[in-house]
């Protein structure tokens, strides 16, 4: 029996569908701030299964947009997410309550260095993966399809 079309597949990393749990049981009460970086909850289309994937980012803000790096925690290869989007570039958010369509795209050479600056000063994490990875880390730009709410 396949899954419904629309059924979404949460990480199989444990921690990560923890957080995920608890971002949905309580409406983003809990877990919108984890560990006191503020996450948002992103859904992509699989691009190989064609799948709805969600998964829990730390996110930053740029006006209206939003912000994400593809760390994969420093690791030579792209996280799956990033994969997703950028084959499928049409993903969902919830942030905090709000539900919402985004769209997301990669940080263009010239948009990085200002937006790197942001995400790196909310999780300065980010430039010792930079620093450790053979690869340039992506910075993703979601911008809303109509006002979150």
């Amino acid at each position: 029996m396949t899954a419904p079309e629309n059924e979404i597949f949460d990480s199989p990393t444990r921690w990560v569908a923890d957080h995920i749990r608890a971002y949905l049981d309580t409406g983003g009460v809990q877990g919108h701030l984890y560990q006191g970086w503020p996450t948002l909850l992103l859904t992509t289309r699989g691009r190989r299964t064609g799948k709805l994937r969600r998964t829990a980012l730390i996110y930053g803000r740029d006006q209206d947009r939003y912000l994400l790096v593809a760390s994969n925690g420093g690791a030579d290869r792209h996280p799956a997410w990033y994969l997703n989007l950028t084959d499928t570039p049409t993903v969902s958010l919830q942030v905090g309550p709000d539900h919402f369509t985004a769209t997301a795209r990669t940080a263009t050479a010239e948009e990085k260095p200002r937006l790197w600056q942001i995400m790196t000063e909310l999780f300065s994490q980010y430039a010792k993966y930079q620093e450790e990875s053979a690869r340039d880390l992506p910075l993703v730009i979601l911008t809303p399809q109509a006002p979150p709410g």
